[in-house]
């Protein structure tokens, strides 16, 4: 005869517990701290129980790095009370939990509530759980302490809170980055917990597991790939960080400075900042490429750059110019972008074309900008080109490569001192 099992039901009593937790849970969403006090005086429900609660963007959770995760989203997480009430902003019902005596630093799934106050930028919250005995530098599951979690121009009012009661600012994340919170406020480009930081004796130079400096960390991050747009809340990053004497020069693991970082953005604006503090515009990366060649790779995929501007600025702060014989290059890919082919090309002295010159440059280019090309080949020979460019590349090498600075002094109208610098015409003679 075939076994019948009686059908799996909860028993009355686990029923209740669990009516009673969505009750609770509800509750502190809405911040209705009446019913919460009702709640806990019944005595059915721990003051730290771990409910289950909708988290999609993951801000009660943390996970240990270089662990298995799944590869979709989780939808809910485990919390406590006083996570909920951060979470929704419900100052008056943490205020309950604490004086009911709610335990503060632990983690559930990986935060401490002071994680979550500062993800969620609730500066009243922090306040409340400083008070009330929270730990300042208690670690995530993933190694990060409060003060990473502070990523927006909102949370500035946490990290003071965080730093007047004693979390440094120089501290490390224990984890695989080992970015100080100086790297995060520069990684998500928020000038104002930046300068907190170095206000408050933040090593400038301090360098994460990669050997990046926050200067290298905001240089990458200027440039919103997605978007395509340029960041000027990056820019003043970089421009503070400049001001607290960051050395442009220093190197990551792979040997690339900031300044290749913003050659590979095409970022003219960040490339002068960099250029002008003094960053080395010949350094090479641990493949021999200096920053003329990152700009090379990118120039066509950059939609919202001004290429020329970037040429133009590395060749006149004494970029190595690239080897004749490779010219070709040059023309596959920037054959679009006359102007940057106009600058490149009046760097040199005189400059004779090879067989893969032609090949680079596809018929179409080549009749869109026909006057220009004409004329590129035109002077590209073997006669010498006019004495006023031969005149013009004269001062350049008397001048060391360092002519931005040098033409600037020199007592000439400014259209002479453009010409100097290799400002385009938009034709070649």
């Amino acid at each position: 005869s075939s076994c019948h099992l009686p059908p799996v039901t909860c028993c009355p009593r686990q029923q209740a517990v669990k009516q009673l937790k969505q009750k609770f849970l509800k509750a502190l969403q809405a911040n209705d701290s009446q019913e919460v006090m009702q709640i806990l005086h019944t005595g059915k429900l721990d003051i730290d129980t771990v409910l289950e609660v909708e988290d999609p963007s993951m801000i009660l959770a943390s996970y240990k790095q270089g662990y298995w995760l799944p590869g979709y989203k989780l939808e809910n997480s485990w919390a406590m009370g006083i996570h909920v009430c951060v979470m929704y902003n419900a100052v008056e019902t943490a205020l309950v939990l604490l004086q009911e005596g709610a335990a503060v630093n632990r983690m559930p799934n990986g935060k401490t509530p002071l994680h979550v106050a500062c993800e969620v930028s609730n500066g009243d919250c922090v306040a409340l759980l400083l008070a009330h005995g929270a730990k300042v530098n208690s670690l995530s599951l993933s190694g990060h302490t409060p003060l990473h979690y502070c990523i927006t121009k909102e949370s500035v009012d946490c990290a003071k809170q965080l730093i007047l009661k004693g979390q440094n600012g120089r501290m490390y994340g224990h984890n695989n980055e080992e970015d100080t919170p100086l790297h995060t406020a520069a990684r998500f480009g928020v000038p104002e917990l930046a300068a907190l930081y170095l206000i408050h004796g933040a090593s400038v130079d301090a360098v994460n597991s990669f050997q990046e400096t926050p200067l290298m960390t905001a240089a990458f991050w200027a440039f919103d790939t997605k978007e395509q747009i340029y960041s000027e809340d990056h820019h003043f990053v970089c421009r503070l960080l400049l001001d607290h004497q960051a050395d442009p020069n220093l190197q990551e693991e792979d040997h690339k400075t900031a300044l290749h970082k913003a050659a590979w953005n095409c970022d003219h604006v960040l490339m002068e900042m960099l250029l002008v503090a003094g960053a080395d515009a010949r350094a090479m990366d641990i493949n021999g490429c200096a920053p003329i060649q990152y700009l090379l790779k990118v120039t066509d995929v950059r939609p919202m750059a001004i290429p020329e501007l970037c040429f133009q600025l590395l060749l006149n702060y004494n970029a190595a110019r690239i080897y004749p014989p490779q010219f070709h290059k040059v023309l596959q890919s920037c054959h679009d972008f006359p102007r940057v082919v106009e600058i490149l090309v009046n760097s040199y002295e005189r400059l004779k074309p090879t067989k893969k010159w032609r090949a680079a440059i596809p018929d179409d280019c080549y009749k869109r900008h026909k006057d220009f090309y004409d004329s590129l080949f035109a002077i590209c020979t073997n006669t010498p080109r006019s004495l006023f460019h031969l005149t013009r590349c004269a001062i350049r090498a008397g001048m060391g490569g360092f002519c931005h600075r040098r033409v600037a002094q020199l007592p000439l109208p400014s259209p002479m001192k453009n010409y100097i610098l290799l400002e385009p015409e938009g034709i070649l003679y």
